[in-house]
Parts: C-alpha cells; structure tokens; sequence
C-alpha cells in the first residue's frame, strides 16, 4: 500500500472560538494517528479573516511564523500537492459546509459527511424534521426569529437552532423565565427551537459506523444527569477554557459519562434508531446521534453531531474502541469507505 497523503483542514472561518476548539481535536487526532509507513500529513490552517496556513504542525509558534496566503494562492498549493483525501476538521457553519464543497469542486474526496447534509444537520429544527418524516419520535418543538413569541407551555428547551457544545441553551420551567433564556439563545443564533422537556429516564449518544457498505451501530455513551439538580447538559460539561486562553476539554471520566454494556436492553433499540436517523438524513461513513429516554423507556431523537476528528477523546472513538475497533483501524476504516465511494 502506498504512502496516503492526508490533508488536514483545520481552524475557522469564523471565530476564535471555533479555530481553538478545531486546533485542540485535530492536534489530538496527528499525535494519536501518525504512522509515516501509511500516511503523509499536510496540515491547512484556516483564520476567521478567511486566509490559509500551511504550518508543519499545530503548534501556536508554528502557526503564528507560517505567512498567510489567499484562498486563490491556497487552491492553486492545494492542487499542486497530489493531496489524497482531505480529513476536514473544522466545527463552525463555514468549515462544515463552504470548505467541505470547496473540495468537492477541486474533486479532492474528503472523509465524513457532505457539505448540504452537514448544513442540515447543523439546524436542529430541519434535522429533527427529516428524522421525524422517517418515523423517528422527536420532542414536540417550535422555530423562533427574534420578537416571535412562544407557544409552548413550560418545561421546555431553548436551543440556538445551529450552536453547538450546548451555548446557549437552557432549561425554562416557568413562562417568566422564557425572556432571559431567549435573550441568551439569541445571542449565537439568530433563530432558536423552541423544544417540550422530555421528563429524564437516561439521556445517550448513539455512533454509526460504515464498514464495508454496511451500518454498524457502535456501543452507547450516557451521560450521569439528574432529575434536580441536572436535568441537562451544559456547555461547562464539554469543554473549558485555560489559564492561557486556550480551549481544553472538560475532565471525562466514568462518573460525568460511560459507554453502556453492549447487553444493555436499551442498546440495540437506540441503535435502530440512529440507523434511521442516518439513512433518512443521507449520511455517510460515520454519524452520531443524541437521545433522550423517557422513563417508560422510550428514545427520542434530541440532535445529529454529523462530524469526527479521530481524537482519541472524540466519542466515535471512544464507542469504537470500546467494539474492539482501535482508532487507527478506525482511521483505515473510514480512509477505505472514502475512496471507495469515490471510485
């Protein structure tokens, strides 16, 4: 097998924000996937004014002494490099959508999902009517623009319809409540769903992995909630920030989250589910899914996470590994299905 060279997309074309938290996975995703016998990395660093890096490592020293170029005078690098596929790893709107399509026009494959089926999966409210369409059971919800008023009788879930990470959302329990969590939303959004409280039973993460044109449901992750004190995640679950103004993620450990026994009686329900979930949304190589169970045992379909850096610490990996699938036959995995399904 010959050398595959890999193109590493990283930053925002966004926010600071967005370019850290893509910085901290895509590090990760180098150290823990080296292997100079299969691949030859090349790293694409993009800044929120739009201009590319083409730094030797993500390294802030590296990035900051790597002079900036244009987008011409980057696809013009680009396609002079004899780039194999591209593993995107950028997490804002832009990164998912404008610079995965990029890559379609430069006919470069790139793993994960295309660019409209993640511009879907990043708005809450079109993903949740599509798995809705397909049969999948969803919260009651409703699409707010600013100075709409809601109809919903609290408890509900405010959500900024494209954040995600959880900025922005909030538990509202009575209508007097409604106003503060709304100017919240708005603030990383500029529409917000509007979503009934699903009473707690267990609240868990499904992954689906293509393997040999087949769907492979992975193991379950479930995260330690509870009925009074915690009945949601927040943003303060995932990540936080460091004394140097860095993003990091938040402690996990087997007490915050776990993956599930595969002989748990819930496992195979869900996965059935996201299997829905990801053929009526049109995915491919890989997806994930979040769902609440009520306490009769019923999964309802919260929200798509339609991406994967190949982190040791992202949760696709975590549920492969926990399957008996290591991440670098993960990374082969899905490096076969790309290529494949380009052919």
């Amino acid at each position: 097998m010959s050398v595959l060279r890999i193109l590493h997309l990283v930053g925002s074309a966004y926010n600071e924000f967005y370019s850290h938290l893509s910085r901290l996975y895509a590090q990760d995703c180098l150290t823990a996937t080296a292997d100079s016998s299969r691949y030859d990395f090349q790293i694409a660093y993009v800044t929120p004014d739009g201009q590319w890096r083409f730094p030797p490592s993500l390294s802030p020293e590296d990035i900051a002494i790597t002079k900036p170029i244009s987008l011409a005078e980057s696809v013009t690098f680009i396609t002079s490099q004899n780039i194999d596929l591209v593993l995107p790893q950028m997490f804002c709107i832009p990164g998912m959508t404008y610079y995965r399509a990029l890559f379609d026009l430069l006919n470069i494959p790139y793993i994960g999902n295309t660019a409209d089926i993640m511009a879907i999966g990043s708005h809450k409210a079109r993903t949740k009517a599509i798995v809705a369409a397909a049969g999948v059971k969803v919260p009651r919800g409703e699409l707010l623009r600013p100075g709409d008023i809601p109809t919903i009788t609290p408890p509900v879930v405010i959500k900024p319809v494209s954040s995600d990470n959880s900025l922005g959302v909030a538990l509202v329990k009575e209508a007097t409540d409604y106003q503060a969590a709304l100017q919240t939303a708005f603030e990383y959004a500029d529409e917000v769903i509007v979503e009934t409280f699903i009473p707690l039973g267990r609240e868990v993460r499904c992954g689906i992995l293509v393997k040999d044109r087949e769907l492979l449901g992975l193991p379950l992750e479930e995260y330690k909630l509870d009925p009074h004190d915690k009945p949601i995640r927040k943003y303060a679950d995932k990540l936080k920030q460091t004394d140097d103004g860095y993003l990091d993620f938040s402690a996990k450990d087997h007490i915050k989250s776990w993956i599930v026994d595969c002989n748990d009686p819930m496992t195979q329900r869900v996965q059935e589910v996201a299997k829905l979930c990801h053929q009526s949304l049109g995915c491919r190589h890989y997806s994930l899914f979040d769902f609440r169970i009520d306490p009769e045992g019923q999964p309802w379909f919260l929200e798509a996470g339609l991406y994967c850096s190949f982190s040791p610490r992202s949760v696709i990996s975590s549920m492969a590994k926990t399957a008996g699938i290591p991440l670098n036959e993960l990374f082969m995995t899905v490096i076969h299905e790309t290529l494949r399904s380009n052919q």
